[in-house]
Order: C-alpha cells, then structure tokens, then sequence
C-alpha cells in the first residue's frame, strides 16, 4: 500500500505538471512577433495578385487554421484535438498532416538519443567508479576531463567535433542524414551511409553524457571508498573489477535520480545537436517551424518533449521507489 500511495502522488504531480505544460505549450507560440499567415499568403500569391485576392485568400487560411476564433475558443479546441491525437495541418507546409511530420523525424531522433542514454549512463558511472577508487592522477584526469565535457555546451562540443572531423579531417559528412541523391530505404548501401552521418551527433551526445554521469558517480563513490566494506573486500585480496563493482552498486542509486534530470537535458542538448548538424529529426523540425511560426508544429514538438521527459521522470521515480525500501516505509508512515 505504501508503494501504491506513492505511484497515486507521483501521478497527481505528473498530471498537474502536465495540464500547466499545456496551457503554455498553447500559449507561448502565439507570442512569436509576425503573423504566419501573412507569410503563407505572401509564398502563396508571389507576384502581382491584387489586393482583394490577397484578402481572399488571407481568409480563406484564418478560417481553415481556426485562427478567426478568440484564443479561448482555440486553447479548448486545441485541448479536444490533442486529447484525440490530432495535431492539426502545418501551416508552412499545408496540406500536410503534423502527426505524419513527426512520425517521419521521430525515429532519426530515437536512433540519436536512446543509445546516448543507455551507453552514456553505463560508461559515465563506470568511469566515475572507477576514478574514485583508482584515486592519484587517474582520478584528476578523468574528473577534469569530465568536468570540462559536462560543462560544455551542447551545440559547442557538436562544432568542435564537425569542424574537426568533418572539416580539419574529411572522416565524415558535414550533416544531413544521408548522402545527396540517396533516399531512405531499408538496404545494407542506405545504412552505411546513415550511419557515418549518425555518428558525430551521437558520439558529441555520448561524450557530455558520460561526463556529466562520471561527475555524479565519482561524488557518490567518494564516500563508499573509505566504508567498510571495502576494506573488508580489499582484506580478502578481492579484485579492483569487483570492489569497483561493489561501489558502482552502492553509489547507483541517487544517479537514477539523477537521470531523470539529465535526460531532461540530453533531449533540449539533442535537438541543438540535430540543428547543428542539419539532422533530419525533431530538432531540426521544430527549428524549422519557428522560423515559419508553425503553430501546430512547434506545438506537438515541444508537447513531444514534454511528453518524454515527464514520463521519464515518472519511470525513474517509480523505479527509485522499487528499490529504495526507505521511500515505501516513509509513505507507510514507518519512519
């Protein structure tokens, strides 16, 4: 029952959360300066339509978009739509559906980010474990190391590593997802040629991933060096490659926590990566809508993000109460 009240008061939170994210998912994009319909009506009738036509067809678009009722009205309309998975037609590249849009850059976005997560998470608390036992100069290699990955920026590590890699030594493509005169298929040529554009953006994710990882780590496992387990290990001749697995176990669990919040930076980090590198997912399809004021784009985008990092924290919150006793006796009201 405690676990239970814990899962019911995480939900209320996440919900909470989640309709006041609504509200200014709706909201903010309509403080963008500029009107997007006057760009549709100035890329629709380029050269010299007359003035009633250009009211005609400036009408025509307020009436198809929704954009002649008061906010009200358009925030609940939005709502309904969403509730039932529909997010409308893009403005800028009316008629085509934004839930379409999404579908075609989600997976290029996936592919970047869950292997940056699962690899970064793993390689980052290793290294942090093992620089905390190692101490002496491996120790202030790593962490200064780590320290400067986890402090840069995303998009100025994503530069660097183009300009070096891509530039300085031609190893790989400058951006984009594929080779020009390629198109996306499922073929062993296709895939070779995906990847060598996949891997900057992933390897300049992973890099400050693990280092923002190895920091935590490294802080947790400070402590759990000098405890007396580890001594006792140490006494019985035991390996470093098991006591540091020891460590690794015991300073775990705040850096799920910490997860949590880093995956909340890694997906903001992720979409400058992909704008960077022109990478056909979800960041370069929200940089696009902004330039174009896409309502409903920007929208099912920053919902989109919305969506993953609230999920993701509430996962992480249930695992934490899963395997941390502690939470599930406060909630019993045991201590």
């Amino acid at each position: 029952m405690g676990f239970l009240r814990h899962l019911l008061s995480k939900l209320g939170w996440y919900a909470a959360a989640f309709a006041a994210a609504l509200g200014l998912n709706f909201f903010l994009p309509r403080l963008l300066p500029g009107n997007p319909v006057d760009t549709l009506v100035a890329q629709a009738l380029r050269g010299g339509a007359s003035s009633e036509t250009k009211q005609r067809v400036y009408e025509t678009y307020i009436q198809e978009f929704g954009l002649d009722q008061n906010l009200g009205a358009q925030f609940l309309t939005y709502v309904g739509n969403v509730l039932q998975g529909d997010f409308g037609t893009s403005f800028s590249r009316h008629p085509a559906e934004v839930s379409a849009m999404i579908a075609d850059a989600l997976p290029w976005t996936i592919a970047l980010q869950l292997p940056a997560v699962l690899l970064g998470w793993i390689i980052g608390n290793l290294v942090g474990a093992v620089a905390a036992y190692r101490r002496g100069g491996l120790d202030r290699g790593i962490y200064l190391s780590s320290l400067f990955l986890t402090a840069a920026p995303y998009y100025c590590l994503a530069i660097l590593l183009l300009y070096g890699f891509a530039v300085v030594l031609p190893l790989f493509p400058t951006g984009g997802g594929w080779s020009f005169g390629l198109s996306p298929e499922w073929s062993a040529p296709f895939a070779a040629d995906a990847l060598s554009h996949w891997f900057l953006p992933f390897l300049s994710l992973l890099l400050v991933f693990i280092g923002g990882q190895a920091i935590g780590m490294r802080s947790m496992a400070v402590y759990e060096v000098d405890a007396d387990y580890v001594r006792f290990a140490e006494s019985f001749g035991l390996p470093d490659r098991k006591i540091v697995g020891y460590i690794f176990r015991n300073g775990m669990l705040p850096q799920i926590t910490g997860l949590a919040l880093a995956i909340g930076t890694l997906v903001g980090g992720a979409l400058l990566t992909e704008i960077v590198y022109s990478y056909p997912g979800i960041g370069t399809l929200l940089y696009d809508a902004i330039l174009n004021k896409d309502y409903p784009v920007i929208q099912a985008v920053t919902l989109l993000v919305l969506i993953v990092v609230l999920v993701a924290n509430f996962l992480v919150d249930v695992l934490y109460g899963l395997i941390d006793p502690r939470i599930r006796a406060a909630e019993r009201g045991d201590r």
